[in-house]
């Protein structure tokens, strides 16, 4: 039974989230890695992991876990020397929780309701609220930072420092200092350099896979 956690990925997912997880707890770790173009995310051998044919997913000792949030937390929780993730019996686990959903069932849908310019729904009618809403509970919970525990980092901060960093980048959030703030706080960790360094590795490496005309 294999120690490795294994992570079925690709640059350009949500993949990168998890990566930089693994990275920034340590956790030993290899990578399957799936390409869009050729549609191994829809194969049979990677739906039968993840019948969404999402990216990513971890394995680890038999068991395929997706979502990121969910992910995340399960390997908090399964490697907890990293201190990413507090254990249950601090009262700051309450606050990662809350942030890492916050991320995936307020953030995300939010910020692609702005992307695809979506038009809102009666107040009240979805679990995010509105645009105006979550925006303002991240500027208020990012207000002492740079993280979102003040100066602790933990797997929250990866998780939504990451969703931040793309939603600048894609001009769905406006460049807010406590935004801005916490990307670049993560920009600056050891582990971001070796994801970075590897994410081009393996843009090469999909490159090298397809065919040359």
């Amino acid at each position: 039974m294999s120690d490795l956690v294994t992570l079925y990925t690709n640059p350009y997912s949500r993949g990168r989230i998890v990566h930089l997880f693994l990275e920034a707890a340590e956790i030993p770790y290899h990578i399957e890695l799936l390409d869009f173009a050729t549609g191994d995310h829809k194969k049979p051998a990677f739906l039968s992991k993840n019948p969404m044919g999402k990216l990513p997913v971890v394995e680890f000792r038999n068991t395929f876990v997706a979502e990121t949030a969910a992910i995340i937390t399960w390997l908090g929780d399964l490697f907890p020397q990293s201190g990413l993730l507090p254990p249950i019996d601090d009262p700051a686990r309450g606050l990662v929780l809350k942030w890492l959903f916050f991320g995936a069932g307020c953030i995300e849908p939010a910020t692609a309701d702005k992307a695809f310019n979506r038009p809102p729904v009666g107040k009240g009618s979805v679990g995010w609220g509105t645009y105006d809403d979550v925006v303002n509970t991240l500027l208020v919970g990012l207000e002492p930072g740079p993280y979102l525990l003040g100066d602790r980092l933990t797997a929250a901060d990866l998780y939504v420092g990451s969703q931040l960093a793309w939603a600048l980048h894609q001009k769905t959030l406006e460049p807010h200092f406590q935004f801005v703030r916490l990307v670049e706080a993560l920009k600056s960790l050891p582990a971001q350099e070796r994801v970075q360094s590897q994410t081009i590795a393996m843009v090469a490496e999909l490159d090298r896979r397809r065919p040359k005309p």
